[in-house]
């Protein structure tokens, strides 16, 4: 093979001649064989855009050391080995090990779930092979191969154009252009800069209408997007939920720091040894931390990503799914969401007859011979057309279908007859270029002001019967020409194809579902306003008012916010006035989530909250969505947002229950070492403590959640989160110190009694109080988790086995009198008790102090990056 691609990128291929090229390449205009092709793969790797994927494992190894706990607890227990604490420093390694392990583990495994769910998505290219067009996946792109490029196909690679038919391209993933740019074959300055290339496509972007065959030339991170992307190092935006888990970090972080100034200021007056202390200190700041969190998250989110793609939500990013189950705004168009979605054709008619044969043939060439790609339309027309007896004409050109001109046209030669132009598309984009109509005896009439208007109310009322309405023009076309846009004129109206696409029989309940779950269901469709109106009386939404198009255009952001904030029906709408609805109901405060499956669809779905396509949607489309449905129909957009929320609702229960129960008793034996003439706890004392508590924590992923949990939109609130642990936190500090009084005044406690008897009552309290945290229903109302249930039982159980085990004077534990296990039950069961009666009017104030907030305001600009 004589071809390299650094050469290649070095000598400005753009500029040099195509088939010069094809044969530095070693390829030709009909692409490679699958022999070839498994060759250069295995030479040049898999077209991503890192030049190897590391495993789950790996990551997740990876994500342990870069926990700065980690390395904290090491130089501790290093520090500790080195004057002398071995035995110590032992201990907290093999718990520091131990709790590492079970985070890689966890990690790992839901790195593998998400994998897998991710291969079923993956992104596609078509491509010449053998001399065929096939479809293979778009990292198994080489340098060489011919991608076959429609309307909707992501470009996978950088290629060179071959041939192209009214090609145009959206850059803006490359260049921020954001209108669409036209591509067509032939060389270029060497100096032409990246936008200026118009002669090639580029990995990210996507064809936004017409055909194209390209040469690749570059792959992976060697084309344009790879080489931005390794020097910026791109990222997805925060979604809700991670900024409000990095603000939660900082809060934290800010605590260690007081805990372990105090802890030593402590020590130092009560002259406590200084590497005990240290040691004491760390693993204060440690126990605080949920260092199981990350672990806990992957779990969960994996498990949720899991469970609902058994309900057929396929997840591409899985930290969107705390953004679906905060949605309260959901946009769709209404084919195949709110609709049967299989458009049957009901009638083919002349401008003002009831049948015509010619409409339906003439409807039959243009959606058989398009080659764009195939839509519900196209497919309802050849389904109904008797074939039998008729035979295609031939193919002279085409001009593709586009969203500014809304039609398309084929030119064809029937046998025996003079060439014609073929167009059919909206009702009123065709009329606009008709001059003439056919009559009802087969004749060319002139098409007046009269009868133009008697069949635009023709149109109007079958719109308003929710009938949808397709024109069909024809052209005599004597030259030996190619047809171009402007060749779209003085066209003859030959008549209508009319379709009904009937409401879901489910569709009504569903939004009532959806309505009951606290979601807005609003319409954005570009078909006729009346179609819309019809549609929405039927499934029991407001039809009145109905914004169209061609308002919206009129309306100054400003304006637009308070129409979309009341407005539920949109129609007659493009792509543009689509993503302009979903910025400006972000601008009013809501989560938005948009559900398309085509080309205009994909910039409302890349600045939605929540970006929904289809299994079988357009490329781009699915690349900007979070998740890909299987079954297009809102009981899976409402199966989706219960599983957001149960995600995000468990979620929460470990960060509320295991950081307010770690507070307390964190804070309880900083403010210890004020009054002993030792430390409390030992230092992997604290550390075992911490990890066993812990255990039960990794059950919630599958916890139970309370139905009326998931009535209404979640979302991430750190002012909450910090007044719960601080409340919650001061209670379970409070019923430390009633046992550190026991302990010491009653029981007159040595170091060891006394640490083991804390050690027992803090791993019962943390493990207890989550039963009762985790619902704010009567504890023995709402049933945890057969795994979370059994697994607190199991550790309660090491809390009184292990002062009785072998291990305890490794681990510094006494055996406890009857006296003291009764006092320390004693103690718990209160703490218990107390937590139980004072949650629910707690938790209330609480709730009342976050709805007074005000929500954040949004940005009027979407905040993602394309592409994902």
């Amino acid at each position: 093979m004589s071809w390299h691609s650094g050469a290649i990128g070095r000598s400005a291929y753009w500029a040099t001649p195509s088939s010069a090229l094809l044969a530095e390449l070693g390829t030709t205009e009909m692409g490679l064989s699958d022999v070839e092709a498994e060759a250069r793969i295995r030479a040049y790797g898999p077209n991503r855009l890192s030049a190897a994927r590391r495993g789950p494992l790996v990551e997740a190894v990876i994500s342990q050391l870069r926990n700065p706990l980690l390395w904290l607890l090491l130089f501790a227990a290093t520090v500790g080995a080195l004057v002398g604490e071995t035995i110590d420093s032992i201990i907290v390694l093999a718990i520091l090990t131990l709790g590492s392990l079970l985070s890689v583990v966890q990690e790992s495994r839901a790195g593998r779930s998400l994998e897998r769910l991710r291969e079923r998505i993956a992104l596609r290219a078509r491509v010449l092979r053998n001399g065929g067009e096939v479809e293979v996946l778009a990292t198994s792109l080489v340098p060489g191969d011919v991608l076959v490029l429609t309307a909707g196909s992501m470009v996978a690679a950088d290629a060179v154009l071959l041939q192209t038919r009214d090609l145009f391209v959206s850059e803006a993933a490359l260049t921020g252009e954001p209108f669409a740019v036209e591509k067509h074959p032939g060389q270029i300055e060497k100096t032409a800069s990246l936008a200026s290339r118009t002669n090639v496509v580029h990995m990210g972007t996507n064809v936004r209408s017409g055909t194209a065959r390209a040469l690749v030339v570059e792959t992976g991170a060697r084309t344009a997007f790879g080489r931005i992307a390794q020097r910026l190092t791109l990222r997805p935006p925060e979604t809700e939920f991670q900024h409000g888990l990095r603000r939660f970090g900082y809060l934290l972080l800010t605590l260690m720091l007081v805990l372990v100034f105090v802890v030593f200021a402590a020590s130092a007056l009560r002259h406590h040894p200084p590497i005990e202390t240290l040691l004491f200190a760390v693993a204060l700041a440690v126990g605080l931390a949920p260092e199981m969190l990350p672990a806990i998250l992957a779990t969960m989110l994996g498990r949720g990503a899991h469970r609902m793609a058994e309900r057929g939500v396929l997840v591409r990013r899985l930290d969107a799914i705390e953004n679906l189950g905060n949605m309260d705004v959901f946009c769709t168009d209404k084919t195949g969401t709110l609709t049967e979605g299989e458009v049957r054709l009901e009638a083919a008619t002349g401008p003002t007859s009831e049948h015509s044969d010619r409409v339906l043939e003439l409807a039959y060439w243009n959606a058989s011979l398009q080659g764009g790609l195939p839509n519900p339309l196209d497919r309802g027309i050849v389904q109904a057309f008797d074939a039998t007896g008729h035979e295609l004409p031939e193919k002279l050109d085409e001009i593709p279908f586009d969203f500014a001109r809304k039609r398309l046209s084929v030119l064809v030669r029937p046998r025996g007859e003079e060439a014609m132009l073929v167009t059919k598309g909206a009702a009123d984009p065709i009329m606009s270029v008709c001059n003439s109509t056919r009559t009802d005896q087969g004749t060319i009439g002139a098409l007046d002001t009269a009868l133009r208007q008697a069949i635009e109310n023709r149109v109007t009322a079958w719109s308003t019967e929710g009938i949808r309405v397709i024109a069909v023009a024809s052209r005599r076309w004597s030259s030996d020409d190619l047809v171009q846009r402007d060749s779209e004129r003085n066209l003859t109206l030959e008549g209508f194809i009319t379709f009904r696409d009937p409401p879901k029989p489910g569709a009504a309940q569903a939004l009532k579902d959806l309505r009951e779950l606290g979601v807005r269901v609003k319409i954005i469709s570009g078909d006729h306003h009346a179609v819309v109106a019809d549609l929405a009386a039927r499934i029991g939404m407001k039809s009145d008012p109905v914004v169209r198009g061609a308002e919206i255009a009129e309306l100054r952001d400003e304006a637009l916010w308070h129409v979309v904030e009341h407005a539920d029906l949109f129609a007659e709408i493009d792509p543009t006035q689509k993503e302009r609805i979903v910025v400006g109901l972000k601008r009013t405060g809501h989560v938005v989530a948009f559900m398309g499956d085509g080309i205009n669809d994909a910039p409302a779905i890349h600045a939605a909250d929540v970006g929904i396509s289809v299994d079988g949607a357009t490329d781009v489309a699915r690349e900007a969505a979070d998740f890909v449905l299987l079954h297009r129909d809102l009981d899976t957009v409402r199966d989706g947002i219960k599983e957001g929320r149960t995600t995000f609702a468990n979620t929460l229960k470990y960060v509320l229950t295991t950081e307010s129960a770690n507070l307390g008793n964190m804070v309880s034996m900083a403010a210890a070492t004020l009054f002993l003439p030792f430390l409390p706890l030992l230092a992997h004392q604290v550390l075992l403590n911490n990890l066993l508590s812990d255990v039960p924590s990794a059950a919630l992923s599958g916890d139970r959640v309370d139905p009326e949990t998931v009535h209404h939109p979640q979302h991430w609130d750190v002012a909450f989160i910090g007044r719960f642990m601080l409340i919650f936190g001061l209670i379970s500090a409070a019923f430390d110190a009633l046992m550190f009084l026991v302990l010491t005044r009653v029981f007159h406690a040595n170091p060891e009694e006394f640490r083991t008897a804390w050690f027992a009552e803090s791993l019962l309290t943390e493990l207890f109080v989550l039963l009762v945290l985790r619902t704010r229903r009567h504890f023995w109302k709402s049933r945890p988790h057969a795994a979370l249930l059994g697994s607190t039982l199991a550790l309660a159980a090491v809390a009184f086995a292990l002062p009785l085990s072998p291990l305890r004077t490794m681990l510094g534990f006494v055996e406890l009198s009857w006296a003291l296990w009764g006092s320390i039950l004693g103690v718990a069961a209160a703490y218990i008790l107390t937590v139980e009666v004072v949650k629910r009017p707690i938790l209330g104030l609480l709730d009342e102090r976050a709805a007074s907030k005000k929500p954040p305001p949004r940005s009027p600009f979407s905040e993602r990056i394309w592409p994902r």
